[in-house]
Order: C-alpha cells, then sequence, then structure tokens
C-alpha cells in the first residue's frame, strides 16, 4: 500500500486496527492506530495469548469496531479504500461512511486465510466500487462465490530503475538468497532445498545460502554448502543489494494451504523479479505464482518436496538462469511496472472524485 500511496501520501489518512501493541513507523502518510482490545503483551505466552485473541475476535468484537468508527469520523475522506483482512474489515461498510463516499477494497488474500470471513468480504465485494484484486484467480473465485463484478489486478511493483540486467554468468560459490520468518509448513522446503544442495556440493558445486530475518533452522545443520544468516533488517537499501547480488533467488510456498497459494501472489515475488538473478520457484504446481512465473518463464519452476527432482532444477538454472533472468525483467516491466500500476490506481480519484 505505501507504495501504492507513493507520491500521493499527503492524501492519504492510514486507519490502523492492532491488536500486539505495535509502534507505527515514522513516514509521510498520517498514520492512526486503534488498539484492538485485549491488546496482546510481550510476555503473554501461547495460552494467555489465544485467549486474547479469542476474546478480541468475539466478545470485545463490538468494542473495538466502535473504536474504528468513532476514530473514522473524525476523518474528512472521500473514498474509503479497505484491504480485505482481518476482522474488522467491514467495519465501515455501512451507510453512515459510505453514503456520498466511494468504497474501494483490496483483496490480497483468500478470506480462508485471513481473520475476516465469508460474510464481510461478501459485503465488500458487492458494495465496492472498485474491486482491487491481487490475481485473476481470486477474481474468478470471488465471481463465482459472491457474484460477478467489474474488477482491476492491482498489486505491487518494481521501479525503472530497480530492474537490473541479468547476471552475466553465476558467481563461485552461488549465492542463494531467501528474506523472511518462515512458517513451520515450510521447513520440509529448506529440507528438500539442502538435500539438493548436499547432493550437487558432493559433485563439486560450491553454494551459500543467505538467509535475511530468518531463524535457525536444525534441518539446515551440517550441511556440505555455507549458511549464513542475517538479522531482520528494514533498510530498504540493504535488502536491494542483498537482492541484487544474488545468483538464485529462492521462492517458496508452502504446500499446505490451497486457499492461500491458489489466488495469492507473494510481494517478495515481485522483487525477485527485478534483480539480476534467477527466481527458483519451489511450491505447488498449480499455484497462482507458479502459473504466472511459468507461463512467461521468468523462473525454473518445481513442484515437488523429492531432493533429486529439486536438484534437476537447480540444474536448469544453474544452465539457463541468464535467459530466465531475461523473461522475469520482461515480465516485471510488462505487469509490474509500479509507476504504471499507480497511475491506473489514481486515475479513478483525478476523473472520478476530483470531478
Amino acid at each position: 500500500m505505501r507504495r501504492l500511496y507513493q507520491g500521493n501520501e499527503a492524501k492519504v489518512t492510514s486507519l490502523v486496527v492492532d491488536g500486539f501493541s505495535s509502534v507505527l513507523p515514522k513516514g509521510n502518510i498520517k498514520e492512526i492506530l486503534v488498539p484492538a482490545i485485549p491488546v496482546h503483551r510481550p510476555w503473554m505466552r501461547w495460552r494467555l495469548r489465544n485467549l486474547g485473541i479469542w476474546l478480541r475476535d468475539t466478545f470485545f468484537h463490538s468494542l473495538t469496531t466502535n473504536r474504528i468508527r468513532k476514530a473514522a469520523r473524525q476523518i474528512d475522506y472521500d473514498i474509503v479504500h479497505v484491504v480485505d483482512h482481518g476482522p474488522y474489515c467491514a467495519a465501515l461498510c455501512v451507510d453512515e461512511f459510505l453514503k456520498g463516499k466511494q468504497l474501494w477494497v483490496s483483496f490480497h488474500d483468500h478470506f480462508k486465510t485471513t481473520k475476516s470471513n465469508a460474510e464481510n468480504t461478501r459485503r465488500l465485494w458487492q458494495h465496492a466500487a472498485r474491486r482491487l484484486v491481487i490475481s485473476e484467480e481470486i477474481a474468478v473465485a470471488y465471481s463465482r462465490l459472491f457474484g460477478n463484478a467489474q474488477y482491476e489486478i492491482i498489486t505491487d511493483g518494481v521501479e525503472t530503475q530497480e530492474i537490473r540486467h541479468p547476471s552475466a554468468q553465476i558467481g563461485n560459490p552461488v549465492n542463494i538468497y531467501f528474506a523472511g520468518l518462515l512458517h513451520l509448513h515450510y521447513i520440509p522446503l529448506f529440507k528438500t532445498l539442502a538435500d539438493a544442495l548436499d547432493k550437487l556440493s558432493n559433485e563439486g558445486l560450491q553454494f551459500k545460502l543467505i538467509l535475511r530475518g530468518t531463524q535457525q533452522l536444525n534441518e539446515l545443520n551440517n550441511r556440505r554448502f555455507d549458511i549464513d544468516y542475517l538479522p531482520v533488517t528494514l533498510n530498504n537499501a540493504d535488502l536491494k543489494a542483498e537482492l541484487d547480488a544474488a545468483d538464485i533467488l529462492y521462492l517458496p510456498i508452502k504446500f499446505t494451504t490451497p486457499d492461500f497459494y491458489l489466488y495469492s501472489l507473494s510481494t517478495k515475488m515481485v522483487g525477485y523479479l527485478g534483480a539480476p538473478g534467477a527466481i527458483l520457484y519451489h511450491g505447488p504446481a498449480d499455484a497462482a505464482a507458479c502459473y504466472l512465473l511459468n507461463s512467461n518463464q521468468a523462473a525454473i519452476c518445481c513442484g515437488s518436496l523429492n531432493a533429486d527432482e529439486l536438484v534437476a532444477s537447480l540444474r536448469q538454472l544453474l544452465s539457463n538462469g541468464k535467459e530466465v533472468s531475461t523473461q522475469a525483467k520482461e515480465l516485471a516491466r510488462n505487469r509490474f511496472d509500479l509507476k504504471t500500476i499507480q497511475q491506473r490506481f489514481w486515475a479513478e480519484v483525478l476523473t472520478g472524485v476530483d470531478r
């Protein structure tokens, strides 16, 4: 969202609902935080945490909803832009806040994978003046569930200067990069990757796996390749430099949640497309991301937890990485150009609300 609003921050007021005592980042957008009751505290362990979440989502839901509405009444606005995520996403989908206004809704993930629900998503889908979807797949699914309606694909994007020329040659060692914390369901993918890298290392190839902000994984101990754990950072310049230095950009998608992988596109994938290295997609073959990458020949895709199959994918990537990366840049320019996406997003403001 911040990248969509880039250059127009003065026109935006962000209303954030938070249950985890977060601190709002400093930036050019005016942000208002509404605590969801009860607020989670760092000292709460899993029993208290789960009890707090249950109380927040059920017993105190109406109290937090009233807080959201009270905060919204203090904002001068023409458009309500909602992200369909969480139990409070439809809090402003009532006449008091929509009469004479426009409702825009971004649908990034299937409601079954968020704390939203079918009824909230139905209301938002049916009342929205603009439906901004992450993928064609989620739009088709929601049209089937909630009724046919116009929609636009609006995603994250890459700036022209962020797109780098494909790497001329693979490094030695081969640098493989991943950034982010991991859910337990991703561990089998990393074990398969480690097994595959061990097999190739036994043939004399050298690898370095760079993990930025990832927890220590026992499955990666005592391997035949180097591993570099880097701490969490919010420094975008550092992250971009690391992306650009990588030979292989590892994009794992867990096999365990079809309602996620069938419809969503990773924002990480969009950043990967602009980097010089080549993308190794590892996850379900029927995922929305896999279909997009495969159909544009913008990645080498492995849809298996079999190490030998991943070895074959890695060999292909090492042989044809430059060609794959070249196609990724084409996809980034044609589908994910940030300036074009921003212009599409703001065009409705310029031709509609201001008119």
